[in-house]
Order: C-alpha cells, then structure tokens, then sequence
C-alpha cells in the first residue's frame, strides 16, 4: 500500500510529464463549513455536458434540504478527466461523493481510499431497498462482504440488450419481402437491397448491410453468434468481451469455436458479394454515420448493428425495425437461438463512491439516501421537479418537452445528470415523454428469445468479477490475444481463406504465449466462486 505522499510525487511528476491541468481535483477540507456553519459536501460527477451546472437546480437544493447541508458540486467533463483521472488516482485525491468516476477496478487498487458502504446501509433505507429489489446490482459491487462502489438503476426501460440487428422494414415493404428468420434468407433480402433500387432514386446506391468492425463490444456483427447458439454479452468489461462464454457450466472461448468459423465465413460470402462494403474496416465513424444517416431524407442502409433504429438511423428511424434473432439454419429449433444478453449492463452502472476520510460523513448517509429515493432518482435522471418534470401522483411523472430536449438532444444530459446519475428507478415508475421509451420498443423482438437465456448458465454474469491481480494478467493477455484475432477475423472477412487457414489460426490462439488456457482457468475460477 503507497504512502499518500509518494502518490502525490509520482502524481506531480506524472503532471509535469504529460501536462496535464489538475484544477479542481481533489478534496478542499479547509472549507467544511461554509458562512453559516452548515457542514460543506463536496460532489464531483463526470458528465458530457457541462452548460447547466447542477449547483443552479432545484435537484440540488433538494439534496442540500435532505441533508441540512450545502453541497459543492464540481463538473468536469468527460475528455477532461479521462486525461486527469490516473495522476489524482496516485496522488490521493478524492471528493467526498464521486459519481460515475470509478470503475471497481480502480476501487480494488485503492480500497484504502473508498468508505466500505456496507456498515453504513442502515443509515440509507432506499439503498438497502435498492439491493432487496435488485439483488443482481448488489452482486456487482460487493466484494467479501464490503461495498466500495454503490450501482445505479435506471429503470425497466434499460432492462435491455445493447445491440439489435436492424433492417430497413420500408424497403422490404416496398419489394414485397418478409422479415429474414435465418441467414440464408439475410443474404437473399440483401441481395434484393441490393439491385432492386428500393430507396427509388433511380441509382445504384443503396448499401445492402453496413457492420463497423469484429471487435467483441457494442454493435458488433460477431453479435450473429447468437444464431449457432452461443449467447454474447458484449458491453463493458465483460468476460465476453475478452472472448470468453459459459457452456455446462464450463468456460470457453468463442476465439477458438466452430461457431466463430461460421460467422467469419458467412460474413465473407456477402462481403464477396457485394453486399457489405468492402472498405467496412477502415471508414471512420463519421463516413460510417453519412451512410446510414445520409441526408435524413433519402435512405442507403439496409441492415445494420445498433443499439435502435433511433440512434442509429436518426431522422431515417421511423423506416428501420429490428429483426428478431435470427437461425443460423432453419433447421434450428427456437430453443437453439439466443441473443446479446446485456440487460445488467444497460440498466445498472457503478455510479458513487465516497472517500474513505470524508468528513461530515452523517450529512453525506443523507445525501446518498435522498438520491435513491423515487423521486428525487426521477429527478436526478430526468430533470429537477418541478422544473422540468411534473410529479403527478401513483408513481407517474411526465417530462416537459419544451425545458428538457434542447440544444438538439433527444435526452435530458443537459440539464439533469441521465446515465451518470447515483438513483433507482423501480419499475411501477412511468414517466411520460421519456425517449427511452424507444430503445425499450426496438429491444421488443428480441425478448422472447432473451427470455430464455439463462443469466447463469448461458452467459458469464456481469458480477463475476476477478480480483485486481488476476484482471491484470486478463487484461494483459487480452491485448495481445485481439491485436491478432481482431485483424486475423477481418482479413478473412475481407479475402477469404478461413476453410485452408482455420488450423493454423488455431495453433497460434492456443499457444502458451498468449495465455488462453490461463485465462480460461481464472474466468472458471471466479465463475464458479460467484455461482455455486
């Protein structure tokens, strides 16, 4: 364990090195009161908008009443910290509540600075409500029995997979098509997409499918490894997203499956026909979104990976739907068929931390407590009430569209904290003109199949977490092992040769070098540990 004052040497040299502005990190204790002897709380929160400071909002105030307190909020915004966060790790600095600045890892590499939140939940009733109703969320932060790191919960409406296959349901419409149930008839839709002008403009430009690359993360197109029947859960730091699922209870790697080997070979096949752009690896986001974006009038993309038809296809969105999980034959029973299970993910976040030495810790007990509430967890997502959402009784709440949705935004980030929120939002809550209602509609299709995943035994859960040591030598292996896959599954993709290649790949994949059995044996270890 590091002295507080070697971390703030190696932090300084570490700023002077990378020049790096360390402004308004760090804990103030020579403000603990402020001018009439009320106890001073210090609040740093992450967010992407900083335009509508949180000091100036009735959520607030609201926090300051519960807690008798005055609260000083400090905003930084995301690029910032990602530059500072390192260098005020090492030096020790740390606000009194942070919010959505740490992850558990960083929590694991200084327990010393966090306060174990578990001998304290008595003092904070809607939290431990919080963890009787979702014990899962529970699961993802404790750790031997303490509590560094408190989740948020932001309601049913992200009780959903994070990718969706979706697909131009206007054009099918206007060709006379139905909606694809198993690869082959994909590949028959795109070929229809194609060189049938559905978009009507009398030219050949409609793109068939568009996939951004075959990372293992959000929007992946290695998401169609659902259909052979192996379930993904790509997003965060997952174990599937180091390459790595649950079967009989026994972890494996898709890097090394049949089923991979199919995927890969299905993709070549449209590629080589021309129906995914042979360029797909190299645009960058921007040239991405102009083709499935386009002018917001005229569509060019067929199918593609997205989180919903809203956020990927813009002003296009009301033309697209998602398709149900498809077979990889029709052969296949429906059993056989899975899909991204991402549902914790998405709707739970690790979301506030308190430093282990803060002082007026009782005020703060009333401040997390205030948080988690129903309302003011309504508000802190959403917007301040009454300001901007109304509290209309049962449970029920609407947004005010002309103070919430501004500066071009179809959510609430700039004037309410959304994703980077400390809260739970139980699921009899309804609020109304939320636009999250969208993404719950997209994700429809795909909860009959999602329904019978097995969040244990289909899918390594997202509370299965190794410890600080082990996750380094994941982490490790893992850059190593993908810098390989990664540009191996896209050269095959791109020209073939998968069928006279496929051994060799896995004699490499396998060797001790880049510790795939290794990793397997410390994903079985704590897989085992959290599940049996």
């Amino acid at each position: 364990m590091k002295s507080r004052s070697l971390r703030k040497a190696a932090a300084l040299v570490a700023a002077l090195t990378a020049m790096l502005p360390l402004s308004g990190c760090g804990s103030d204790k020579s403000a603990s009161v402020d001018e009439n002897g009320k106890p001073v709380v210090t609040i740093k929160v992450r967010r992407n908008i900083t335009s509508h400071p949180m000091k100036d909002t009735q959520y607030s105030k609201d926090l300051e009443a519960a807690c008798d307190c005055t609260i000083k909020w400090d905003e930084i915004i995301d690029s910032a910290w990602d530059q500072q966060k390192s260098a005020t790790l090492v030096a020790g600095e740390f606000p009194d509540i942070g919010l959505t600045l740490y992850s558990p890892s960083d929590v694991s590499q200084y327990p010393e600075e966090f306060l174990d939140l578990s001998q304290y939940l008595d003092k904070m009733p809607n939290v431990e409500k919080f963890f009787q109703d979702r014990p899962t969320a529970r699961k993802m932060v404790e750790d031997d029995g303490h509590i560094y790191i408190l989740p948020s919960d932001r309601g049913e409406n992200y009780r959903i997979s994070a990718t969706h296959l979706i697909i131009n349901k206007t054009w099918l419409d206007k060709l006379g098509l139905e909606m694809p149930t198993t690869w082959d008839e994909l590949e028959q839709v795109l070929i229809a997409f194609k060189n049938e002008d559905p978009n009507g403009n009398g030219q050949t430009d409609e793109i068939p499918m568009q996939i951004r690359d075959v990372s293992f993360g959000l929007w992946s197109p290695l998401t169609l490894l659902n259909s052979t029947g192996l379930t993904t859960s790509f997003m965060g730091s997952s174990a599937s997203t180091q390459g790595f699922y649950v079967k009989d209870g026994k972890v494996q790697s898709y890097l090394v499956s049949d089923e991979l080997k199919d995927v890969i070979a299905f993709y070549h096949k449209l590629m080589d026909e021309g129906l995914i752009p042979k360029d797909s690896f190299t645009r960058d986001d921007s040239q991405y979104a102009a083709q499935t974006q386009s002018d917001g009038k005229t569509a060019l993309t067929g199918v593609s990976f997205g989180w919903s038809n809203v956020s990927e296809y813009d002003d296009l969105a009301d033309q697209y739907v998602t398709v149900p999980p498809l077979k990889q034959t029709a052969d296949m029973s429906d059993d056989e068929v899975k899909w991204d299970y991402t549902q914790d993910s998405t709707e739970f976040a690790y979301a506030l931390t308190v430093r282990s030495d803060a002082e007026h810790q009782d005020e703060i007990f009333k401040i997390i407590d205030a948080m988690y509430s129903e309302k003011l967890s309504v508000a802190g997502y959403y917007g301040s009430i009454p300001d901007v959402v109304s509290d209309d009784g049962e449970h029920t709440y609407t947004i005010d569209k002309s103070k919430a949705y501004i500066e071009g935004r179809n959510d609430t980030a700039a004037i309410a904290l959304q994703d980077r929120f400390a809260g739970y939002i139980p699921d009899e809550v309804v609020v109304n003109n939320d636009t999250s209602v969208k993404d719950k509609e997209a994700n429809e299709p795909c909860e009959e199949v999602l329904s019978r995943v097995d969040p244990v035994k289909d899918v390594i859960p997202v509370y299965v977490r190794p410890n600080a040591e082990d996750m380094e030598t994941l982490t490790n292996d893992n850059t190593a092992m993908m810098n390989f896959v990664t540009n191996q599954l896209a050269t095959w993709i791109q020209d073939g040769g998968i069928e006279d290649e496929w051994d060799s790949y896995l004699e490499q994949v396998r060797s001790p070098s880049l510790g795939l059995e290794r990793d397997i044996e410390i994903w079985q270890k704590y897989y085992d540990q959290a599940t049996q």
